[in-house]
């Protein structure tokens, strides 16, 4: 039986780097040779016990990329030894939800890195329809970013941004710094982010946020004064914490959107003010994956050089030290992202 290395998820808080069996795959699927593993906000949430563990002991690990190892016999397409990147988000095709494109509401989905093992080891199975072709001279670690960018295009999709809507983000860490690139690039304006954290507050600004609030008391105020007293279009939660969320209602304008993005806890809520969003006409919508079209989009975008990479790029740790790496990447607020070498 071939075998390769994979962090293995025991319980939550730990991993166990082992040898375990090389997935199989069937004759629609493909086998990826991993090359980089970003860590999620949501591989977070999964090693500390929040969410999915009930899936426990698994391999976690969504945002990866690598090269075709094996293809089964149906699978065209896809070559040997070719680059790419996976929608890592497996409906069954054919439902109403699949049908219409949100997957996530499928009753059969399942998740790589989430539901099933991920991309925290040598080897992934995906199937082929999944998978990404991706350019040849595009690094590992960049094209390790298309699955949160896709996140942040897909939520921007939903939202209905465009030119010259005022936006406030919520959370400034790895995803909200994305968001706020994101919201860039669709020419809303102005760019609020709300963030106390120093570190981060510098790399919002330099991400293109056209205000920084590092004291969260005067978000109110500063989002008055940034929208001539109407408050922000559309407010993006990015943290998952619910006093955020009720925060995010009182900064929309009349009329404004939430854009609910953050993960919290299963039985986490917030107070609906109902007379006032009826009357005001406000709205909220929730977003959390990229789906089929929002990676091909991310993939274009990162390959085109139009979100800023540097500040998550620049941890690299190998496998063997998965563990460390989960336990102090809270530590290292200046530090966006960590990637996994899964080869060494």
């Amino acid at each position: 039986m071939e075998t390769m290395r994979a962090a293995v998820l025991t319980r939550p808080g730990a991993f166990e780097v082992r040898e375990v069996p090389i997935p199989s795959i069937g004759p629609d699927d493909a086998l990826i040779r991993v090359e980089r593993c970003g860590i999620c906000g949501t591989d977070i949430h999964i090693f500390k016990g929040h969410y999915a563990a009930d899936t426990l002991p698994f391999i976690p690990g969504h945002e990866f990329t690598g090269t075709v190892s094996r293809l089964g016999d149906r699978v065209q397409g896809l070559k040997i030894g070719q680059r790419v990147v996976a929608d890592v988000n497996i409906g069954c095709g054919h439902c109403f939800f699949c049908r219409r494109g949100e997957v996530l509401n499928c009753q059969a989905v399942s998740q790589i890195g989430i539901h099933r093992d991920g991309g925290f080891a040598e080897f992934v199975a995906v199937p082929a329809r999944l998978v990404i072709p991706a350019p040849v001279a595009a690094k590992s670690e960049l094209l390790a970013l298309t699955e949160p960018v896709a996140c942040v295009v897909r939520a921007a999709r939903k939202s209905g941004i465009g030119f010259g809507m005022s936006v406030v983000v919520l959370g400034a860490g790895p995803i909200g710094n994305l968001h706020i690139q994101m919201m860039r690039l669709v020419g809303a304006a102005p760019i609020i982010a709300v963030e106390p954290s120093q570190p981060r507050a510098a790399l919002a600004e330099k991400a293109g946020a056209d205000l920084v609030v590092t004291d969260p008391r005067e978000a109110r105020r500063l989002v008055a004064e940034m929208t001539q007293g109407r408050g922000a279009d559309v407010v993006i939660e990015s943290v998952g914490a619910t006093a955020l969320y009720a925060e995010a209602f009182r900064l929309i304008r009349p009329g404004g959107h939430v854009a609910a993005f953050g993960i919290t806890g299963p039985n986490d809520s917030v107070p609906l003010p109902l007379l006032e969003t009826v009357l005001r006409e406000n709205s909220v919508k929730g977003s959390v994956a990229g789906i089929g079209q929002d990676m091909h989009d991310a993939l274009t975008l990162l390959s085109h050089g139009r979100f800023q990479v540097e500040p998550f790029i620049g941890s690299v740790v190998p496998l063997s030290a998965i563990q460390s790496a989960f336990e102090t990447i809270q530590d290292r607020p200046a530090v966006l992202k960590t990637q996994i070498d899964t080869s060494a």
